[in-house]
């Protein structure tokens, strides 16, 4: 009995009645693949079935000629996939909340208060800020030249198509990101890091890196992406999620998120993370030096990107020392069970 009960605590938590944080994670990341996948079908087959009703062609709706690339197709790409991907992760991490973590949505980091909606805003304004600040200093050192404006990257109908579609597609990626690794993995990391001789600090901070160190990871299978720029989104990992362990919420990291890739991409021209798409106000051209400028990755490769993040990161610091105590949230890495009440809430 002793020897299976040892067996069954690598497992479940006796003391917070549920299963321990590698098997939780295990859960939410298969239940992410498979509600992707079906969201992914659905929603194709949603634009195959509309076509069929309505008389459409389908190439028309999704762009390009001749057999449909389903993988070729802008649509595809810029709003379906990412949408698909959003739902996906979206319904994974509640139903794993609720059922497997035993917790409501919004503690994970959604607490859509008056501050949440302010920090949201901070955040959308220091990605635009900084992304502008890297246009302009590699353009004065001869980093980069402006090549055009109102450019598209991408075939498709035009201009303003292209832009809407790669604003869709950084919300949705801006979003569905946060939640999988300052939301859900940081989250459940460090209470599983949590234990006596850690101590939560000590936890936060471990999970604070490892989910960095994973961001970071997932951005090799990028176009154009080397061991060199998986480091440096490591540490955007980090920039990123500064705002989650400083508040406890993702409306710092989200906002951050969405205006540092949309600004980067479609505003002033870069690659995002090895990727060009839609359309850009400013098309640019990388002529500076690969460790200064990032390449053909972006900026975040590059010393321009990392100098960014210093000094955002330092914004961030003052920003939540100017609304409030500066102190890490240790409470990210203690996990409370739910009450009676609480359980029979809604999340």
């Amino acid at each position: 009995m002793t020897i299976f009960r040892r067996i069954l605590s690598l497992v479940w938590n006796q003391e917070e009645r549920r299963l321990r944080a590698l098997w939780r994670l295990g859960i939410h990341t298969l239940l992410v693949l498979i509600l992707t996948s079906l969201f992914t079908l659905g929603l194709m087959s949603v634009v195959v079935l509309m076509d069929v009703a309505g008389g459409t062609n389908v190439q028309d709706v999704l762009g390009g000629t001749g057999p449909i690339q389903w993988a070729e197709s802008p649509w595809i790409m810029m709003v379906i996939t990412p949408l698909a991907t959003f739902l996906g992760i979206l319904g994974a991490t509640f139903l794993t909340g609720r059922w497997i973590d035993r917790r409501r949505f919004r503690e994970f980091g959604f607490s859509f208060s008056k501050r949440w909606w302010v920090d949201f805003i901070f955040g959308l304004g220091l990605g635009a800020l900084l992304m502008g600040m890297i246009f302009l200093v590699g353009w004065l050192t001869g980093g980069l030249q402006v090549t055009g404006y109102f450019a598209v990257n991408q075939p498709v109908g035009g201009f303003i198509e292209g832009f809407l579609q790669a604003l869709l597609f950084f919300v949705f990626v801006g979003i569905y990101e946060e939640i999988l690794s300052r939301g859900y993995h940081l989250i459940n990391l460090a209470e599983g890091f949590n234990c006596k001789w850690i101590g939560k600090r000590t936890a936060l901070l471990l999970a604070f890196g490892l989910s960095s160190l994973v961001f970071g990871v997932l951005h090799l299978g990028n176009p154009n992406a080397t061991w060199v720029s998986a480091v440096n989104i490591s540490l955007a990992g980090v920039f990123l999620g500064l705002g989650m362990v400083l508040t406890g919420s993702l409306a710092i990291p989200i906002g951050l998120h969405i205006t540092w890739n949309f600004f980067q991409g479609n505003v002033f021209g870069f690659a995002v993370s090895g990727v060009r798409t839609g359309a850009t106000v400013i098309a640019t051209q990388v002529t500076g030096p690969v460790w200064l400028t990032g390449g053909e990755f972006g900026p975040e490769a590059g010393v321009l990107g990392f100098a960014a993040m210093v000094i955002g990161g330092l914004l961030t610091v003052l920003y939540v020392r100017r609304r409030g105590p500066l102190r890490l949230q240790t409470d990210l890495a203690q996990y409370e069970p739910p009450t009676r009440e609480v359980r029979e809430e809604q999340p």
